[in-house]
């Protein structure tokens, strides 16, 4: 291959190399504003994230009562044994 050859396809690769590198900064910082659709999704993500946080925390409560049910039967059947042991 020529040099000239050479050099014009470098030339060509940095230029679509940077064209494509504008674009995608271009794409990650619009401030285009949000639109009367983004608006309504943004609401329902944030009623469903509320949602799932609420069931969370009914599900961590009731783990919580089953473990401290549990603990208590566990210091029930120590307290039975001992007594067995006297």
């Amino acid at each position: 291959m020529k040099q000239g050859s050479k050099a014009f396809l470098a030339a060509l690769v940095a230029a679509t190399l940077a064209s494509a590198s504008a674009v995608s900064f271009a794409q990650t910082t619009s401030d285009a504003p949000m639109t009367k659709a983004d608006q309504k999704a943004a609401k329902k993500q944030a009623s469903a994230d509320k949602d799932a946080a609420v069931a969370q925390a009914k599900a961590d409560k009731k783990k919580t009562e089953a473990q401290s049910e549990a603990n208590e039967a566990a210091a029930d059947a120590k307290l039975k044994n001992a007594k067995k042991a006297d």
